[in-house]
């Protein structure tokens, strides 16, 4: 897809800032600080603007861009990787959706301008867990005069310590309640953040529980509201950036265990074996089982982001993409510790942390048993959506065939 603007400096600079983040990586990883600094590097090379309509002062990216930076960031810290990929969900929700009032527009592309302004969605809920589930929020939006008053608790409110919004799924407590999304300023009274999250892996995103009690928002301020009894409609093409966007964060994430891999097993030279350990088939054996995994994840992603860009269908296929890349770096991680033996598992090494990073992408809805149940539902619409024809019978013959006397064995 063509574009004005040539994105190859841009990602080039995302590499760039890829290599410094892993830097101080393992510091977030223990801490489980927010990396604000990396947010500051992001806004300073013009990467939070990257999906931004060009209009609204953006660079006008696509899926393959968003990709591509993604990638490079993950491969350093995966945490601040997951927070700019929420970022970009929503940038190019309100740019191409046409769910989001122009007020709204304006008001979150023009701080995304002058600073350091993320948003992200707040959506699953303690008892109610995802949305994807089908069940409705508990949070509620109560109209009070000209606003809405939102009370309810979200949990894994990624990104919470720098959000400058967050876009919360309530239900309206009317005679027919609907059911939406409401653009809450994190500013705003009556917003509070509980300290719950403490995950062994992906420590730095701060996926902490948001409260709001009677918080006050215009009631101009809301997008993307409907019926509740209709429940969330998502945009099926649109969901082609959370299924790509978030799967390469953890195949980030088992890129940074290859290349350590790579690094130990090419400097490492034991005294009884005299060469390094790259030189033992063993270990080119399981590193080429991990470049076969990671190179089908590289195409797997690119073949849906240049899709969407393309503008071609792609229907399941994103939900079994990220099921893929997903269970592929889980694999990469888990070999790579069987390969590297004891150091690997030192926290003085990365590559523990990468393994713990990869499994963390196990949390995101929807499940691995979800996406196969959908798939299954596709494959067999497809099929009462097109019976198969008669088949016409095949003639029997009578006369001897001695050497149809083989066919059917296994």
């Amino acid at each position: 897809m063509s574009h004005a603007i040539d994105f190859e400096p841009v990602i080039s600079k995302a590499e760039e800032l890829g290599k410094r983040f892993a830097l101080t990586a393992r510091h977030y990883d223990e801490t489980g600080e927010f990396p604000f600094a990396n947010f500051d590097a992001l806004y300073e090379a013009g990467l939070l603007g990257l999906v931004t309509s060009v209009e609204q002062g953006g660079l006008g990216g696509g899926l393959s861009e968003a990709l591509a930076v993604i990638s490079a960031i993950a491969q350093g810290e995966p945490s601040t990787a997951l927070v700019l990929s929420m970022h970009y969900n929503q940038h190019y929700s309100l740019r191409a959706s046409g769910k989001w009032p122009d007020h709204l527009i304006e008001r979150v592309t023009k701080a995304n301008r002058e600073g350091v302004a993320l948003i992200n969605a707040a959506q699953v809920e303690p008892r109610v867990g995802s949305p994807s589930h089908g069940t409705l929020p508990e949070t509620v939006a109560r109209k009070v005069g000209d606003t809405w008053r939102i009370t309810g608790r979200k949990t894994y409110a990624t990104g919470i310590p720098l959000l400058r919004w967050v876009s919360v799924l309530a239900v309206t407590d009317e005679p027919e309640p609907r059911l939406g999304s409401f653009l809450v300023p994190t500013s705003a009274a009556g917003i509070r953040v509980e300290k719950t999250w403490n995950a062994t892996g992906m420590r730095a995103t701060n996926s902490d529980d948001l409260i709001l009690e009677d918080v006050a928002i215009p009631l101009e301020d809301i997008l993307d509201i409907a019926p509740a009894h209709e429940g969330l409609k998502r945009d099926e093409r649109l969901g082609a950036w959370y299924f790509t966007l978030v799967p390469a964060i953890y195949d980030g994430a088992a890129r940074g265990a290859r290349d350590w891999l790579i690094e130990f097993t090419t400097t490492r030279a034991p005294a009884s074996l005299g060469a390094p350990l790259s030189t033992v088939p063993r270990i080119q054996d399981g590193l080429g089982q991990i470049e076969i995994w990671l190179t089908a994840n590289r195409r797997l992603l690119r073949s849906i982001a240049e899709d969407f860009d393309a503008g071609r269908p792609f229907g399941p296929d994103a939900a079994a993409v990220k099921h893929v890349v997903m269970e592929n770096a889980i694999a990469v991680t888990t070999l790579a510790l069987e390969i590297g033996g004891n150091p690997g598992i030192s926290r003085d090494n990365p590559l523990e942390r990468h393994h713990r990073d990869a499994l963390s992408g196990k949390a995101h809805a929807p499940q691995n048993d979800l996406v196969r149940t959908m798939l299954a539902k596709a494959a067999f619409g497809r099929r009462e959506a097109t019976p198969s024809a008669p088949l016409d019978p095949v003639p029997v013959r009578t006369h001897h065939q001695p050497h149809l006397a083989i066919v059917g064995r296994t």
